[in-house]
């Protein structure tokens, strides 16, 4: 039997276990809040709690990342979740291991049929796509975490029951020490798509009935193969199904073989399966040694609420969707920085509780969008019926041919950051505000993260206003977190230079009087064509669910 080499096993780190002061104390410890899961999402929350300065403790059953046998797991992560990574403090880490990109072809057969360059329409400081092995992300984060010193980080810690409470939630938690129980104002879930929690708590995910199913292979090869994104359509070395193929961190490649729904996991995952794959793909000569096979199938899922009192859902324990577009785990991260900053604001006494449910209201139909652009895109690369067949056939035919036809070649919409529908919170909906490099007026440079990496408070763009009018909303402001700046001008507020590219990403013109309310999240929140004082203070009081005695 033809043997197969392996490249050695990536060694993942390990933190110790340490006893918490709870164990073996009668009195129950309530904490601001806690998060239960250390992937990404739960890593990313916590994190971004800790540089907001507010303390949360985080709970998991390990004491390493990634999963046993280092999987590469997630790898595409897209501009906005690497923009949340700047804030964080990790972007510079994650660009110098990864591989940053921003082109891709699509193949049908053997010939290409489109291909796309995400870099065209981008002004963020970040690349519109960073591939890294998803255990990196959670290894950085969790050393920043670190760094940071605020987050109680307890691993080896299993939640056993929850219990939700009037004003909080009750959490038995069983570890190598012995078991105890703590309090929390704020539960948040970041357990996954099986997600104990959910189960105990009776909330139904309404999975779908089918599994979608693959076979990953983590793969180094002698000669390096292209550093784009290839996806086949039907690929005729993979039996006419998909295959999508990537560079990862270490030299490592991703190659994705879709597999038929009745297939035998163990089967398609035995390193001669595999290998006899890739011989086929590129050639009986092809030199490589494999680093992981594994299969992987999901059924995708969506909660009906996000919010269940005092208990959050983030990440896959709220919604699963197909990996088509790399909308999975950029998904979670994104709910983690929506989450984050009301959190903040709402244990620091500076926000109302409704602003918890905006949660709820913005991250829940961005899950369903997701959630339909993935799944048309797995009808396409897996038709299950004539229709679905004769139609890929004839937007394939057409692609090759004629030039309107390659967009609706769907391999997955490539990863944008959600807009938000319009709601309490957000009276003319929201959208994502790239990373953009700003001068200060004296030369000096900045960005929009860099801006926003400061406390946790809104930022108001004020076009050229005059030194009363900045005067004046410094006063109906006060109290607010809000950060008051010019772009602009000779208004004695701190002043960045103005920019048409500011202004135009903004959806502003230049002339004065112009303003932007964008949140802590980098979500444009209020455009007032005129802005006053009085109209200022009153866009900040509504993205923050504050009422006009509150504040």
């Amino acid at each position: 039997m033809e043997s197969f080499a392996f490249a050695p096993a990536y060694e993942l780190p390990v933190w110790p276990f340490t006893p918490p002061p709870e164990l073996g104390s009668a009195q129950v410890v309530r904490h601001p809040v806690v998060i239960v899961g250390a992937g990404p999402s739960g890593l990313t929350l916590a994190c971004d709690l800790a540089q907001r300065g507010v303390r949360a403790v985080l709970l998991d059953e390990d004491d390493t990342v990634g999963v046993r046998g280092a999987s590469s797991r997630g790898i595409c992560y897209a501009q906005k979740s690497l923009e949340i990574f700047e804030r964080l403090g990790i972007y510079e880490r994650i660009a110098a291991k990864g591989i940053t990109w921003s082109f891709g072809r699509t193949f049908s057969g053997d010939e290409e049929v489109y291909n796309f360059n995400l870099q065209a329409t981008s002004v963020s400081k970040q690349p519109p796509f960073v591939n890294l092995q998803q255990f990196y992300i959670e290894w950085f984060l969790v050393d920043r975490i670190l760094e940071l010193g605020v987050t109680d980080l307890r691993w080896k810690s299993r939640v056993t029951r929850v219990e939700p409470l009037a004003d909080g939630v009750r959490i038995d938690i069983e570890t190598p020490a012995g078991s105890y129980t703590i309090e929390a104002d704020h539960l948040i879930d970041a357990t996954g798509a099986n997600s104990p929690i959910r189960t105990q708590l009776g909330v139904e995910s309404h999975a779908s009935r089918s599994t979608d199913r693959w076979c990953i292979s983590d793969v180094r090869f002698e000669k390096p193969l292209p550093t784009e994104r290839w996806t086949w359509v039907d690929a005729p070395f993979n039996e006419g199904r998909g295959v999508w193929q990537h560079l990862m961190a270490d030299g490592v490649w991703r190659i994705d073989y879709q597999m038929p729904e009745d297939c035998d996991p163990a089967e398609i995952s035995r390193p001669e399966v595999a290998g006899a794959r890739l011989r086929e793909q590129l050639g009986p000569d092809v030199a490589f040694e494999f680093v992981w096979i594994g299969p992987y199938g999901y059924r995708d899922h969506l909660l009906e609420r996000f919010r269940h009192g005092r208990v959050c859902f983030i990440g896959d324990a709220a919604h699963v969707v197909s990996p088509f577009g790399a909308r999975g785990g950029n998904t979670g991260i994104q709910d983690a920085a929506n989450l984050g900053w009301k959190l903040a604001l709402v244990a620091q006494g500076q926000a109302g509780d409704a602003l918890l449910d905006s949660y709820d209201a913005e991250r829940r139909p961005a899950a369903q969008e997701n959630l339909t652009v993935t799944s048309r895109s797995a009808r396409f690369l897996a038709p299950r019926t004539p229709a679905e067949h004769t139609l890929r056939r004839a937007v394939v035919a057409l692609a090759k041919r004629h030039t309107f036809a390659r967009a609706l070649v769907n391999t997955g919409r490539m990863s944008v950051a959600n807009d938000y529908p319009a709601a309490p919170q957000l009276p003319e909906g929201g959208r994502t505000v790239q990373n953009l490099p700003l001068q200060w007026a004296d030369g000096r440079e900045t960005t929009l993260m860099q801006l926003l990496a400061e406390g946790t408070q809104c930022l108001g763009l004020w076009f050229a206003p005059t030194r009363a009018q900045a005067q004046a909303a410094q006063d109906a402001t006060a109290g607010l977190p809000l950060r008051l700046l010019a772009v602009g001008g000779e208004s004695g507020l701190p002043t960045l230079q103005a920019d048409e590219t500011l202004a135009r990403h903004l959806g502003i013109d230049t002339n004065a009087g112009g303003f932007v309310l964008v949140r802590p999240d980098a979500y444009r929140a209020a455009l007032l064509a005129q802005a006053t004082p009085d109209t200022i203070a009153a866009a900040v009081r509504t993205a923050l669910a504050l009422t006009a005695s509150s504040s």
